[in-house]
């Protein structure tokens, strides 16, 4: 239970960092419809993760973890647009797909471990 927690925080604060970064990001026409997409899929991200707990059954555990693996591989998506589009904050951008990244691969393992119980 306390992993779950740990996640619950890691995807809060994944989608917080999200809606920072978008806050200090240039605007465009172009980076506007990037940044409006992405902050709706962060923002599911950690919406979505935080029901995970309260899943009936493993095949509805598994379920709501596949929509957080979907919204998480979204952002990477938007954030790897993010970094051809704007030339600023290059390093910033790297910063919170890493940390995408690496909440995707645990959730994806968590979904393998899920499907062999």
């Amino acid at each position: 239970m306390e992993k779950l927690f740990d996640l619950k925080l890691r995807t809060k604060l994944f989608s917080l960092a999200v809606l920072n970064m978008i806050e200090w990001l240039p605007h465009s026409r172009t980076l506007n419809i990037i940044h409006n997409q992405l902050g709706r899929a962060a923002l599911s991200v950690g919406a979505n993760y935080r029901v995970v707990s309260r899943a009936k059954s493993n095949n509805d555990f598994i379920n709501k973890l596949k929509i957080v693996e979907e919204e998480l591989d979204e952002c990477l998506f938007f954030l790897e647009l993010l970094k051809e589009k704007s030339d600023l904050e290059k390093d910033q951008i790297q910063t919170v797909w890493d940390e995408g990244n690496e909440l995707l691969s645990i959730v994806v393992a968590s979904i393998v471990k899920a499907r062999k119980r």
